[in-house]
């Protein structure tokens, strides 16, 4: 399936039972795999994932379901955000915008 990365932006997030998770900012590429591999998201709402006011979070892309009027993502339950370790070279889990990443 062919996807306009700027198709992306701007679009709202949610989980595929319904519930509004955020705004999609930007798109995080992995180069070497030629892959999408998440979505930084912004405007999270607190029912969703526990964030402070001025944060936001990258979804990975994995758990993206479908992408039309809306991005829809698996439902998952409100959690915390946490810094998920990144491979080398990279920073301490934080995206350059200083996102954090959340796992399943």
């Amino acid at each position: 399936m062919e996807l306009e990365l700027s198709s992306l932006y701007g679009q709202d997030l949610y989980t595929d039972r319904g519930v509004y998770v955020g705004k999609i900012e930007d798109v995080t590429v992995d180069i070497k795999e030629k892959r999408i591999s998440g979505l930084a998201v912004r405007n999270v709402n607190p029912n969703a994932f526990e964030v402070s006011k001025n944060e936001g979070v990258i979804i990975p892309y994995r758990w993206v379901t479908a992408i039309g009027d809306v991005v829809l993502i698996k439902h998952v339950k409100r959690r915390r955000a946490h810094v998920e370790a990144k491979g080398e070279g990279e920073g301490e889990g934080e995206g350059e915008r200083g996102e954090k990443e959340i796992e399943i």
